[in-house]
């Protein structure tokens, strides 16, 4: 308990968004969209122009923005920088793989249920030898 990570928040945290336009559009519609005053969004728009950099660019910085507790990434687009999501280690902000209409969600190309799994099997293993 003494190490749990707190986020900064003024008010509150907000959800990044890594994704096509139409898992995009559900979300700002929800009301999960922010512009702040340097006109930077909380999303990325990724589509057939869009490039791995871009990508890599928005996922590097959603990640070390204080203001983002959660990072929602469509599962295709984390299949292209699946090097960086598998390298990402801290709890905040929790990075979450999603589907999209275009692509279902592959349960065996989830890098955090992969994680969450190897960590269970290492518990029960540790749990066993008690």
């Amino acid at each position: 308990m003494a190490n749990r990570v707190q986020i900064a928040s003024k008010s509150s945290a907000l959800i990044a968004m890594i994704a096509d336009e139409d898992t995009i559009t559900g979300f700002l519609l929800a009301g999960v969209g922010n512009v702040d005053l340097r006109r930077k969004t909380n999303y990325l728009i990724v589509d057939s122009k869009t490039t791995v950099k871009q990508i890599e660019d928005a996922f590097k910085e959603f990640t070390t923005r204080e203001d983002i507790a959660i990072v929602l990434i469509s599962q295709y687009v984390a299949n292209m920088i699946s090097f960086l999501v598998d390298s990402y280690n801290k709890p905040v902000p929790a990075i979450l793989e999603i589907p999209s209409k275009d692509h279902p969600y592959d349960p065996t190309n989830d890098s955090v249920l992969s994680r969450v799994k190897y960590l269970f099997s290492s518990e029960s293993v540790a749990s066993d030898r008690r």
